[in-house]
């Protein structure tokens, strides 16, 4: 029986691989409390914490959270679905691509956030303009990750389909949407955290519900450690989401190990 590595133990590997996130909270309660920076910028871990576990009692937050989670989950899934079928889509059909080519490249560099006067003035101040920006900030990535994914398909692979009888859409169901796997795995999890990104974003400026809008209301109102509560639990939710993802990508992807 081989002995259990240090990394490979499930409790001591888990406390190795995120100890510099244990590093960095000693090193933000210890700041704050030598006086390093000023609590009023940056207050002390421990107060935050305690502001934190006031929100975990009361309900209205949870109703906070699931308004942004909605928000994020409905437009990052929408675009993850256009998204796939257009990458794939302009990779096959040079028509596609000379269609809509120009456009991703055209709109991909340009900051999301700066929509937001748009979308407030296209959908208004309801949720379909915060669920219109996540959805048009996360298909950008995913379209170009599926088009690369796509195009990078093994000829030989489409060639031996073909030379069996397989008519386009077969090759594209069965070898290339496949072979862009990798591609479009890695492109969700750019799109994950856009998400998170543009969620708070929106809410920020055009809220009455929402993380981004406890984030607003408490800073307005100088509960400095309620608002990094709220920060927290948005950075918490971005890194379990991630983790989550990674998860389902490893096991989509068993494969091709």
């Amino acid at each position: 029986m081989r002995p259990l590595t240090l990394e490979k133990h499930p409790v001591l590997g888990g406390i190795v691989r995120y100890s510099p996130l244990l590093l960095l909270a000693a090193a933000w309660e210890a700041s704050s409390r030598l006086g390093l920076v000023n609590e009023y910028a940056l207050p002390p871990l421990s107060t935050v914490l305690v502001a934190w576990f006031q929100f975990l009692k009361d309900p209205s937050f949870y109703y906070h959270a699931g308004m942004s989670l909605m928000r994020a989950a409905t437009g990052l899934s929408l675009a993850i679905v256009l998204g796939v079928t257009l990458g794939i889509s302009m990779a096959s059909f040079r028509w596609v691509e000379a269609t809509f080519g120009p456009i991703v490249q055209m709109f991909y560099p340009m900051p999301k956030s700066a929509l937001i006067p748009l979308t407030i003035l296209w959908f208004g101040l309801g949720h379909l303009s915060k669920i219109f920006l996540i959805f048009l900030g996360c298909l950008l990535p995913m379209t170009l990750s599926s088009f690369n994914g796509a195009r990078g398909t093994d000829k030989v692979l489409l060639w031996s389909a073909s030379s069996l009888g397989a008519s386009r859409w077969n090759r594209i169901r069965d070898v290339v949407f496949p072979a862009s796997l990798p591609s479009i795995m890695a492109g969700m999890r750019t799109a994950l955290a856009l998400a998170f990104v543009l969620f708070v974003s929106s809410e920020l400026i055009i809220a009455n519900e929402g993380l981004g809008y406890l984030i607003r209301m408490t800073g307005d109102g100088g509960q400095y450690p309620a608002m990094f509560a709220v920060v927290l639990t948005v950075v918490s939710m971005g890194f379990l989401a991630d983790r989550l993802l990674i998860a389902i990508t490893h096991r989509v992807l068993r494969w091709r190990a």
